[in-house]
């Protein structure tokens, strides 16, 4: 049997099976509760019980604590309902934007192509529409396993039907390695679930922003400017995109023709390592280069954990205050026996 699930701070109510997460349950019945990574390793969606009974799931102890669990606080993308339940999630919940409600949907494999060093442009066709938020993810269920993985959409909001993702090889991962650079063709199906995610563009700002991507982390950027610029969301965008070599640089000309069209949006790609005409350096040197001060403005960081953190503090050095400051780190888990989180 199913039982009510209540977000006590809102007063709505999700129905659970019992062998359903709490926060699957309330994606799907349309009611947002905070997360990111939907695997257990964030802690993102921590809720407070005030009734009823539950079971933890495989909520590592590494994310919720012994004094934790003793405090009544459960993990909502594993925990599971054994009764009706009060929960309250410890992040506020913002109840001013419309977010989309989790779905299941199915298409096949329209477009298969490199674009960069290891790293290639997977876009699927839909059978059903799938609407997102600007910067969010959907998981993509690797053919032929139980592993399912998870990649941010570059394409707008505005497509619904075709869906743009960016994969790096990972050497010997599960759903790059194994089955997109080595078995998948244009043609394929592939079943997907979304929208997931804290990251992206929610609603409408004043603030000039400053986005800076390293490797795949350009994804959830590419969908944040298109849709800022189509819909005149951010007065001012700087796309600071960092990578080793000229070889992990993509979508160059894409975002150099987006510029020539609108003069309130800058692309600045960066190179660490080689040697060429552009920008040389790490990604967030040149962000110091070009900004003296970043008060007044918010930012967009996504990429590998290394490079949000780097970023995080110049910003901070530039005096922006960190709630404008809005991340998602990139990790891999593409192994079968590591456990899942955002992979680029």
């Amino acid at each position: 049997m199913a039982f009510d699930v209540k977000l006590k701070s809102l007063g709505k109510t999700a129905r659970a099976e019992p062998d359903q997460p709490l926060l699957d349950a309330f994606l799907r019945d349309g009611v947002w509760l905070p997360h990111n990574c939907t695997q257990g390793t964030c802690g993102s969606c921590k809720c407070r019980v005030e009734s009823g009974e539950f079971d933890h799931g495989n909520a590592p102890l590494s994310t919720l604590t012994e004094e934790e669990r003793a405090q009544g606080l459960l993990l909502g993308c594993q925990a599971r309902a054994k009764s009706d339940m009060v929960i309250e999630p410890i992040t506020a919940v913002e109840d001013d934007v419309v977010h989309h409600p989790l779905r299941d949907v199915a298409g096949r494999i329209a477009v298969l192509e490199d674009i960069a060093r290891d790293t290639r442009r997977l876009v699927i066709e839909l059978d059903d529409d799938m609407t997102f938020l600007a910067g969010q993810y959907a998981e993509i269920k690797v053919p032929g396993t139980s592993a399912w993985r998870q990649y941010s959409m570059a394409n707008p909001p505005s497509e619904t039907r075709r869906l743009e993702f960016h994969l790096k090889r990972t050497e010997g991962g599960i759903a790059t390695d194994q089955w997109l650079f080595r078995r998948a063709a244009v043609g394929d199906r592939v079943e997907l679930k979304g929208p997931l995610g804290n990251f992206g563009l929610f609603r409408p700002q004043d603030d000039p922003a400053i986005l800076i991507a390293g490797g795949t982390g350009l994804a959830p950027m590419k969908s944040i400017v298109q849709h800022a610029l189509a819909e005149g969301l951010i007065p001012e965008i700087w796309l600071y995109h960092g990578g080793r070599g000229a070889a992990d640089l993509y979508d160059g000309e894409f975002f150099e023709a987006l510029a020539d069209r609108h003069p309130n949006f800058h692309y600045r790609p960066c190179l660490s390592e080689d040697t060429w005409d552009g920008r040389c350096g790490m990604v967030t040197d040149c962000v110091l280069e070009d900004f003296k001060s970043c008060k007044g403005m918010s930012a967009y960081l996504c990429g590998p954990p290394a490079m949000v953190q780097a970023a995080g503090k110049a910003l901070k050095r530039r005096r922006m205050p960190p709630r404008r400051t809005f991340k998602e780190e990139f990790t891999t888990a593409e192994h079968a026996d590591a456990p899942l989180a955002k992979a680029g």
